[in-house]
Formats: structure tokens, C-alpha cells, sequence
């Protein structure tokens, strides 16, 4: 996953470019956590001592800077996946993983419907995150498929957005906070029956 434009790819940051890239992150993630997704940008550039076309040089829309505040998420996520690629019940490892997914995205209102918008969209900078998420979940589905405990005909991709869908349900009703686990249920029943 990357983050920035091609341009600071290619070439490393001054160090003035750098702070401001820091800083703009940082405001990012408290203006995500606290007023979700759709927290204005021009409050993130303000709040992080920037212009507005300083935040869009580094990020060239919201979605480019939403995929670089999660990207640490998203890492974790992915040692997650390794890590539980050596259970000893590849479907309970595969439901454990996506539970984490539905407990990232609710940190952040809003993110599940990005990420499900993003799933539609190859050129968004979120099916940057998207994408290493499909192929490791994919490896976990791929082993509970292997050991009959999952439904050949399921995909990954099916699967991810029905968790960004629960997700969303759970944001969209926060008075039942048990919803998400009812609905993973619900979820892994369709996908283990025959």
C-alpha cells in the first residue's frame, strides 16, 4: 500500500515536506475518529497548520488520505491474517480475523462505506488497502474451504463486503452492541450449510 503522490514516491520528502505530511495524518486520524470519514478536509489542513493545497499535494483526495491513516490498521490486520494462517480450525480462524476487520472499520464512522464503495472502484487509492486484504483473506478462506468447514462456492469478496455491510449495520445502530456478533453469526452459518 502506499501513500503520498507518485511524485514524493519517487523522491524522498524535505524535511518541512515531511512534518506537514506528518502532521496532516495526524489530524486526519483524530478528525476521522471523532467526526468520521466525512470530517471536512479543509478542518484537517486547518488544524494541522497547512493550506489546503498543501493537503491535497500529499493527498490528492479523501480516499488517498483515508488509505494512509488506515495503512498501519490495515498492517496489523495483515499479521493477523499470517498469524492465524497456522490455526488448528482454519473457519474459526477465518471468522476471528473478519470479527477484527468489523472491529477496525467501527473505530472510524463512515469507513465501511468507503471501503465498500472502493471495492467497485480499481483506481480508488482505498482498493490500495482493499487489495492485500482480498489476497490474505483469500489464503484464510482458501483453507477453510480446503478443510470442508466452508462452502466452496463463497469468495473472499463476497465475504469482505458482507463485513463491511455489518459493520455499517452496527455503526447505523449503536444502541445494540451486540449486533456485529449476530450478524457474523448469521454470516458463517451461510457459509458453512450446504
Amino acid at each position: 500500500m502506499s501513500t503520498g503522490t507518485e511524485h514524493e514516491r519517487v523522491r524522498p520528502m524535505r524535511a518541512d515536506a515531511r512534518r506537514n505530511y506528518e502532521r496532516l495524518l495526524a489530524q486526519a486520524r483524530k478528525a476521522f475518529a471523532e467526526h468520521g470519514t466525512g470530517a471536512s478536509l479543509e478542518e484537517v489542513a486547518r488544524a494541522a497548520g497547512v493550506g489546503i493545497g498543501t493537503l491535497y499535494r500529499h493527498f490528492p483526495n479523501r480516499y488517498a488520505l483515508m488509505s494512509a491513516v488506515f495503512e498501519e490498521a490495515v498492517g496489523d490486520l495483515l499479521a493477523r491474517s499470517r498469524a492465524l494462517l497456522g490455526a488448528d480450525e482454519p473457519c474459526a480462524a477465518l471468522v476471528a480475523w473478519l470479527r477484527e476487520i468489523i472491529t477496525h472499520a467501527s473505530e472510524y464512522r463512515g469507513l465501511s462505506r468507503a471501503l465498500m464503495s472502493a471495492s467497485q472502484d480499481a483506481s480508488s487509492a482505498l482498493s490500495r488497502c482493499s487489495d492485500p486484504m482480498r489476497e490474505a483473506g483469500q489464503a484464510l478462506l482458501s483453507r477453510a474451504q480446503e478443510s470442508g468447514a466452508v462452502r466452496r462456492d463463497v469468495s473472499i469478496t463476497d465475504l469482505l463486503q458482507l463485513t463491511n455491510a455489518i459493520a455499517l449495520a452496527a455503526e447505523e445502530t449503536p444502541t445494540d452492541p451486540n449486533l456485529a456478533d449476530r450478524l457474523l453469526h448469521l454470516t458463517l452459518r451461510g457459509i458453512t450449510g450446504p
